[in-house]
């Protein structure tokens, strides 16, 4: 585990990187130093509210400015960051907020027509943790709610509290104390709380930039949602440890992208295969030539893909990586990595991480400074996560080879058997994806009388049918992976990180 905090890298951005740009969200522009007085002053509110040192402060925000200085004041006043996922509906919310025992809430007063603190009252839900709420207007002007503040109520509320203490408070984080607790996202079953500490949080941000060779001279648009590790920690920790510019994006906009790409000289833009699908298939695209870095994953990532997004969106440098909210960043591909790797592999270990593959059918585990603390309130959960000997268990199954390169073939929940054979949808996948016109794929088992369970594929594509779609997979894949049904739909149900829901596909079984 690393030894420095957070709120010491805020400080420590501000004194290296002074007034160079840290934080675009349209007009709102702030240098280091100026983010770093931002962060003392909402540092200094949320003491006047009553947050003290280990309390829990709950953010529900799209990426917006208002998210990271809400969540660095939050960390330097010495209290504990909950990212709440915006797409929860106001029950996953209370859930959060319930099980987090959250004394601070921002939320987003008004984000996509939706007013989520109105939507969380309703559920007439007891949150009697819960003593500050403060409604962040982000479309509409702010209407005072009795027993809310508005985003500037809040920030005055800091001149009851001297600077010093905001200091005191910011000194006293140690390394080893819990940054932030992370839940997952809830693919199978309900969702677990994932503790981090601050060293660990840095440390996989550190890791992250330096396999990424990222620079000051970088400007990153953050498309990866903060309330995700992707998005907080090697979107948002990462500008700070290199003082590269960060340029949040509220909502994946593909037009909105390409003329923020242009006006900033975006050079970084990591996302979901999906974001590079939709940036390759606009037509009119502007001028990309600052584009040097992307970084992907979460999903399958054919070779073609990675060769036209060097070719046609001119990045320089396209690098897979692997993660998991209990670990951040596993493994990660180097830049000068050939695209065959880039594509078929996720790279080798960082950030101190031991990776290994255990027992059969072959399951992912990691290990090193950088695992989680534990789940949320969850002893059995944790032990069962984390064995003895320290090796997380991922859950995922995958293959190394002899340069320690990492293939993930699938999830151990996700296999299925047909006639008696393991079938992992990752391989099938990979094998749709390199068919012409197919642009994402998902399968699934499905019941079978007589085999047990057979494979179905759904397909986003165009020009393609079902029986196109089968004779590709016969002349590539065994009988047993060969699917026996295609559904075609305009897109795969995915979560914030990029990973297909497929209980959701599931309930649409044939």
């Amino acid at each position: 585990m690393g030894q420095t905090t957070i709120p010491a890298v805020v400080r420590d951005a501000a004194a290296k990187f002074g007034s160079a740009e840290a934080l675009v969200d349209g007009p709102v522009r702030l240098g280091y130093d100026q983010l770093l007085e931002r962060v003392r002053t909402v540092a200094r509110a949320f003491a006047a509210c009553g947050v003290e040192a280990g309390d829990r402060v709950a953010i529900a925000l799209p990426n917006t400015h208002h998210w990271v200085t809400a969540a660095l004041g939050a960390l330097y006043a010495g209290a504990t960051l909950i990212p709440v996922n915006t797409r929860f509906t106001a029950t996953e919310t209370v859930d959060l907020l319930v099980r987090g025992r959250a004394r601070a809430l921002v939320v987003a007063a008004d984000f996509l027509g939706t007013d989520r603190h109105a939507a969380i009252r309703a559920t007439g839900a007891g949150l009697p943790d819960l003593g500050t709420v403060v409604r962040v207007p982000l479309d509409q002007p702010h209407r005072p709610v009795e027993g809310t503040l508005g985003w500037d109520e809040f920030l005055a509320t800091a001149a009851r509290v001297p600077a010093a203490d905001a200091e005191a408070r910011a000194d006293a984080v140690r390394p080893g104390d819990v940054s932030d607790i992370l839940f997952t996202s809830g693919t199978s079953g309900r969702s677990k709380g994932v503790l981090s500490a601050h060293g660990q949080a840095v440390d996989v941000a550190a890791a992250w930039a330096d396999c990424g060779q990222v620079t000051d001279g970088d400007r990153y648009l953050v498309i990866n949602p903060f309330f995700h590790s992707f998005g907080y920690k090697a979107g948002i920790l990462v500008g700070l440890l290199t003082g590269a510019t960060i340029v949040p994006q509220a909502v994946f906009d593909v037009r909105a992208a390409l003329r923020a790409i242009e006006r900033e000289r975006i050079s970084v833009l990591p996302g979901a295969p999906t974001v590079f699908q939709s940036l390759l298939h606009e037509p009119r695209k502007g001028d990309l030539s600052s584009l040097r870095l992307a970084v992907t994953g979460a999903a399958t990532v054919p070779a073609s893909l990675v060769r036209r997004m060097q070719a046609e969106l001119g990045f320089e440098t396209v690098l897979t990586a692997y993660g998991l909210t209990e670990a951040v960043v596993v493994t990660m591909c180097r830049p000068g990595d050939p695209a065959e790797l880039v594509a078929g592999t996720s790279g080798r270990a960082t950030a101190g991480f031991e990776v290994a593959i255990q027992g059969s059918p072959g399951e992912i585990v990691v290990r090193g400074p950088n695992v989680m603390l534990g789940y949320l309130d969850d002893p059995e959960a944790t032990a069962k996560a984390v064995d003895e000997d320290g090796w997380l268990h991922t859950g995922d199954v995958g293959e190394l080879d002899a340069a320690g390169n990492l293939t993930i073939t699938g999830r151990l929940k996700d296999m299925y058997i047909c006639g008696g054979f393991n079938v992992y949808p990752a391989e099938v996948e990979h094998a749709l994806i390199e068919l012409g016109g197919v642009r994402d794929a998902a399968v699934i088992g499905v019941p079978d009388e007589r085999l047990g369970e057979v494979g179905k594929a759904f397909v986003v594509g165009t020009g393609l049918t079902e029986e196109a779609v089968l004779a590709f997979c016969r002349e590539r894949l065994a009988n047993y992976k060969t699917p026996r049904f295609v559904e075609f739909l305009d897109e795969l149900p995915r979560n914030a990180s990029g990973k297909v829901l497929k209980r959701l596909l599931s309930e649409e079984k044939a």
